[in-house]
Order: C-alpha cells, then structure tokens, then sequence
C-alpha cells in the first residue's frame, strides 16, 4: 500500500548549530517536511528578535540565516521562536511582531531541560507583561510543559509528575488570565495534559513526539534503553493510550506532529544521558507505525489530520499542493554520519546491532 500525503510540517525540531545543521535540515527535506518550526536553546539562546537589539545572545535574524545558509531556504516555511528570558520585554514582542520575524516564543522551565538555563518562571511573564503582548499582537506561545525545581517524587511520582502538575496548578491559570493568547503545549505525554488540551478554546493546541506514542516509561528502563531517555519523559501505558486515542480520532483538530527531533553524538556523559530523540528522515513512518498498531487506518482522515494538516491550520501556514509518499515496505535504520559525528536514530538505539526495521517506508 502507497499512501500519499500533502507534504508536512515539523512543528517542533532541534537543528543545533555548526556543521551538522546541513545535515539536519536535509534529513527533514528528506521525509517530505515542508516547512519546520526551529527550537531557540541553542549556545547562546536565540533571545532577541533583531541582530542590532541589545544583548549578549543570537537573535531570530541569526538564526534563521544560519538556517537558510544550511539549505532551509527550500522550505515553505521557517519558524524559529523567541527564547523567553528575564530580559524578554512586551515591547520587544511588540517590535517583534510588527517587524515580521517573530510569530511565537518558547518558554523553558528554568534548568528543566537541555539548553533551559537561561529561562525565568512562568510567573515571570504573566507578570511582566510579555504575556499580554503576545496576545494582543497574535505571537503563539510554545510551551514546555512541566513544573521545574521538584523534588524527585513529585518530578516523577506514582500519584503525579511534573507535567501533570504544571497543566493542572500553572497552565489552568494562564488560560484564565489570558484567555485569547495562543498556546502549543509542546511534546505533551500525559492523558491529564492532553484532557487539559482537549477541554480548553481552539487558541490551545499540542504538538506529540512519536516516541510518546510508541513507548511507555517501562520500554525505556527494561535493561535502561537510554536512547528513549529524552524530556519530558516517557509515561505510563494509560497516558500512551490516551495520546493515540486523541489522535486518531477523526475529529482531531487540537494535536499534531511536533517530532522534537534531538540528535546527539554523545548520548552517555560522565554526568548522565543527554536528553532527546533522533527521528530525523523516519518521522512520518514511525507516526504511521504509532497509528498501525493501535489498529487505526494509516490511510484515514486522521493520520492526514494529525501529520499535515491540523499544525499549518494553528499557526496559519499554507498546506502545500505538493505530496510525498509513504508505504508500507520493511526499511533497516542504521545509525548516521554526521560531520559533527554519528548520531543513532531512535529505532536503531534501541538494538545492541545498532540497526533496528520499521514496517514503513519513504517511496
């Protein structure tokens, strides 16, 4: 079976910097993607909109040149948010706006994940102002959702974690107080983060990672898999099912493919396993080995929905006229060679041959 499909958006990625971004943007031309969306935490942070703006950081303009340079002129669209921070002002939303360049902003729980050093509390900009402006001037707010500074068995507990409360205590408050700011909770992992999703207006969405749909929290620690370490981490079976059944619902306009992709050439470090997935190239044929074992029909209304059409719709992107295939032929995933060094995609990690098969294929 040959299932063809308008080409895509990946609304949540990590191109890094350097020599491997080239590498990086060809394996996500590579899996039809039209457009992307380019995560900020990179060293320095993507912080100021302009180059000539103050501070000691990269700015949208930079980054998005380093990008193009890379070989993402080619796409439809590039979207590289503004990395909230204490030095974030509502007039630098304002200014950024109207200048064209910023369309959203991404808020890192401080110290939560890799690259959030550099953010403040949430409160911090319900407070100052900055979320104000980003509702009055229609900048979408990306959001990784969980609560930083727990202690361990809040982080990760039987009873709750920190995604789950940061949805429920932070996220509820946020959507009161502004209740016509756009909002993406980004790789969401949680059945009470995706309810929280479901329940809220038609200016909050989601985006989903498709390990979170593929593997539970157990995959992961049965003989430590550490290449399905990646934050926020894998849940339980409940949470799993939950995601794949909002997602293949037909009447899905709220999730959508968000891969956070995340290449790493050391995935072990003497101070722990670095976090994130590599999924660039196989995106779209994990997505549709998610949806095939859940019993759903890859050639349905919802794959189509969840993979090309429900993102473009939320950040108001052009869905392209033209197509890329995907079938349903065995490939072998091996690990990549990188100029920066090899990275090994997340089936292949998960095998001590390094080489893993997925049932799907590019054509």
């Amino acid at each position: 079976m040959i299932i063809e499909l308008p080409r895509w958006y990946d609304l949540h990625a990590h191109f890094r910097q350097g020599d491997i971004m080239a590498s990086l943007v060809a394996d996500h031309h590579k899996m039809g993607c039209a457009g992307i969306l380019a995560m900020p935490n990179t060293k320095p942070p993507v912080a100021k909109v302009k180059t000539a703006d103050d501070g000691d950081c990269w700015s949208i303009e930079q980054y998005r040149d380093m990008l193009m340079s890379a070989g993402a002129d080619t796409f439809d669209a590039v979207l590289t948010p503004l990395y909230l921070t204490a030095s974030t002002t509502p007039k630098m939303i304002e200014d950024g706006a109207k200048s064209g360049l910023l369309t959203c902003a991404k808020y890192y729980p401080p110290h939560g994940t890799t690259g959030s050093e550099f953010g403040s509390p949430l409160q911090t900009y319900a407070d100052n102002g900055v979320f104000q402006a980003m509702a009055d001037n229609n900048v979408i707010l990306n959001i990784h959702g969980e609560e930083h500074g727990q202690s361990g068995e809040q982080y990760f507990g039987r009873g709750t974690n920190a995604e789950e409360y940061f949805y429920q205590e932070r996220l509820t408050r946020i959507l009161d107080k502004f209740p016509t700011l756009k909002i993406v909770g980004e790789h969401v992992t949680t059945k009470i983060a995706g309810d929280i999703i479901k329940s809220a207006g038609k200016n909050v969405a989601a985006t989903i990672t498709p390990q979170h749909l593929l593997y539970t929290v157990g995959h992961m620690l049965q003989g430590f898999k550490y290449h399905l370490y990646c934050l926020p981490l894998l849940k339980f079976e409940e949470d799993r099912a939950a995601l794949i059944a909002a997602i293949t619902d037909n009447t899905n306009t709220k999730f959508f493919a968000g891969t956070d992709s995340a290449p790493h050439v050391q995935k072990l470090t003497p101070c722990g396993c670095a976090a994130g997935c590599y999924t660039g190239g196989i995106a779209p044929q994990l997505y549709a080995t998610a949806f095939e074992k859940s019993g759903a029909d890859v050639a349905g209304a919802a794959f189509k929905n969840f993979l090309c059409l429900n993102g473009p719709n939320f950040y108001g992107l052009k869905i392209p006229s033209d197509t890329f295939k995907i079938q349903n032929k065995s490939v072998e995933i091996c690990a990549e060679n990188f100029p920066a060094g090899t990275v090994i995609p997340l089936p292949a990690g998960l095998e001590i041959s390094g080489k893993s098969t997925l049932s799907w294929s590019l054509v």
